[in-house]
């Protein structure tokens, strides 16, 4: 029998021509690195970012809009300084319900992706 064993990507949206403003979000705010995109893909625009084993991709999509609930939840350290990061650069910064185990936020990016940040409580 097959199994999932993992996840390779998240995909988010992007409109077109807006690589920058994902680079100033992703990198400069959250604290990824930008990756090469094959060269059979850079044509298509968007950006790649990664973190560790975490890997974000940002497809440019030329009618984007983003979804309400639909988003990934990234594992982070030090959610205190994120969030002060995010604030100073302008990112709205929601807390929501206390999840057992876990302190939380939730932002967006330039984009209106939805973006929830979890720190473990050990």
């Amino acid at each position: 029998m097959n199994e999932v064993y993992g996840i390779d990507h998240v995909q988010l949206s992007m409109p077109p021509g807006e690589e920058a403003r994902a680079r100033a979000f992703y990198v400069d705010l959250l604290g990824f690195r930008e990756a090469s995109k094959p060269a059979e893909l850079a044509g298509r625009g968007g950006v790649w970012f990664e973190a560790g084993a975490v890997k974000l991709h940002l497809g440019v999509e030329p009618d984007m809009r983003p979804l309400k609930k639909a988003h990934p939840a990234l594992l982070v350290r030090h959610l205190a300084e994120i969030v002060t990061r995010l604030q100073a650069g302008g990112a709205v910064v929601t807390f929501d319900v206390p999840l057992p185990g876990y302190e939380r936020a939730h932002t967006a990016d330039p984009f209106g992706n939805r973006i929830e940040l979890l720190q473990i409580i050990e």
